[in-house]
């Protein structure tokens, strides 16, 4: 495999979790195709979930490449991975770019990470998701694989501070079955949530749930915020994010 970049990022971070990083456990490996082209859909709960989805890509002897948002590239380090990996910077203002991109790595027979949320979930439940998953699967021919990361959210997540470093939580990655899409956007997006909370449910069944902890959902006893109070946060986010934008953009 080349690019010595991306191998160099491979050893780093997998040397990087077995030394001081959380331990990860993983299931169904096997549904990760060894071959060709596919859509990995993951749920999105901490800033770091990228990390033991790549790794459970990169255990078939296979690399995954995100679409990442476009402003990471300010970031000098994330932006050289950008451009040394194939990451595809996601331009939020004008995402067909960035569609067009992914569907020819998946023709290409890459795989591609995709968040149908979006955005990191605060309620640590799955939120609405997005169509892109199930479009471009559609468009490019190949199946989605749904992926359920566990556990990373206790080591950074919106709202709560960084504790990265030997930090042996558990995580759990959970790969289920392919799904093929359908000519109907909506049912392949249903059948992917379905089979997603389906996942979710199994990860928690099995993961302890202190009662009261901030990353523990709601439904659970835990004091996550529930997904309404969630999606109030968001858009409050959301709304500051614009008010500083308007503010930048009338000083210069």
């Amino acid at each position: 495999m080349a690019e010595p970049v991306f191998r160099l990022l491979e050893i780093s971070v997998t040397s990087a979790v077995a030394m001081v990083g959380p331990r990860i456990t993983y299931y169904g490996l096997d549904n990760i195709p060894r071959i060709g082209g596919g859509v990995i859909a993951i749920n999105h709960t901490s800033y770091v979930d990228w990390i033991p989805a790549a790794i459970a890509v990169y255990r078939r002897k296979r690399r995954l490449r995100f679409m990442i948002k476009t402003e990471m590239n300010d970031v000098k380090i994330v932006g050289f991975l950008m451009r040394h990996s194939h990451m595809i910077p996601v331009d939020r203002r004008a995402g067909a770019g960035a569609y067009a991109v992914a569907v020819e790595r998946l023709r290409d027979g890459e795989l591609v990470g995709v968040y149908p949320e979006a955005t990191i979930s605060r309620s640590f439940e799955l939120k609405e998701f997005k169509t892109g998953a199930a479009r471009m699967a559609r468009e490019a021919g190949v199946p989605i694989i749904p992926m359920i990361t566990w556990g990373a959210h206790r080591m950074w997540t919106k709202d709560h501070p960084r504790k990265l470093f030997r930090n042996r939580v558990p995580i759990t990655v959970i790969v289920g079955g392919p799904l093929h899409a359908t000519d109907s956007v909506e049912q392949t997006g249903a059948a992917l949530r379905e089979a997603m909370t389906e996942l979710l449910q199994r990860a928690q069944l099995g993961y302890p749930q202190p009662a009261g902890e901030y990353w523990v959902p709601r439904r659970l006893g835990g004091s996550a915020p529930t997904l309404a109070e969630a999606r109030l946060r968001d858009e409050e986010e959301l709304a500051e994010r614009a008010r500083k934008h308007a503010a930048r953009e009338q000083g210069s």
